[in-house]
């Protein structure tokens, strides 16, 4: 099971960029999706997340409004369309899978991880 993340790199605030977390190894459309990000000195903390069929979503509030979580089960991919970036988005973005078919935003729901990918926003 392999879980990548790529989209991430530099951008200015205001910006945007849009992650993709690719999955392979086996098929994940019966199960929840969601984004996480860890910021440096600080913990893991929740960003998005997705039922099995996008009938359930869930935004950190610090996020509502400027990203957009989707997926694509033919591809069994999920992304993150993240807008009106600031600064204090930078961190290192995970993408995961959870246990079941729900949308969850605690991290101990989620039992496979990607290794993450950079977003960093410029002032």
């Amino acid at each position: 099971v392999q879980l990548v993340e790529s989209g991430g790199g530099l951008v200015q605030a205001g910006g945007s960029l849009r992650l993709s977390c690719a999955a392979s190894g086996r098929t994940f459309n019966n199960y929840g999706k969601g984004w996480f990000r860890q910021a440096p000195g600080k913990e893991r903390e929740f960003v998005a997340a997705i039922n099995w069929n996008g009938g359930s979503i869930y935004y950190a509030d610090s996020v509502k409004g400027r990203f957009t979580i989707s997926r694509d089960n033919a591809k069994n991919t999920v992304y993150l369309q993240m807008n009106s970036l600031k600064p204090e988005d930078t961190a290192v973005y995970y993408c995961a899978v959870s246990r079941d078919y729900g949308a969850w935003t605690a991290d101990y729901e989620y039992e496979d991880w990607g290794q993450g990918t950079q977003v960093t926003v410029s002032s």
